[in-house]
């Protein structure tokens, strides 16, 4: 099973708010997931990103593969480093 750790969609039209979750590849992306690792809202200034920092480096470590707009939020974050470096000094 490929695993990614992508953004849902919530929020109303013309307002998003998205939900960092781990899915299945497979499953649609407002679909079936497995654990919400965050949140992202970018209607606000700045934009407001909370990860749990934890959680997000248990499924990195486990295999998932970030989306391109969750490893941007991921490395402005410090978590993407973080990972690098946990993963070279093994």
């Amino acid at each position: 099973m490929a695993v990614k750790i992508r953004l849902k969609r919530m929020g109303s039209k013309k307002s998003p708010f998205y939900r960092i979750v781990v899915a299945d590849s497979r499953s649609p992306r407002d679909g079936r997931f497995i654990e919400t690792v965050g949140t992202y809202n970018p209607l606000e200034q700045p934009a407001a990103v909370k990860i749990n920092e934890e959680l997000a480096l248990k499924w990195l470590t486990d295999g998932a593969k970030p989306s391109d707009t969750v490893r941007n939020l991921f490395s402005k974050e410090g978590i993407m480093e973080k990972f690098h470096n946990s993963k070279l000094s093994k």
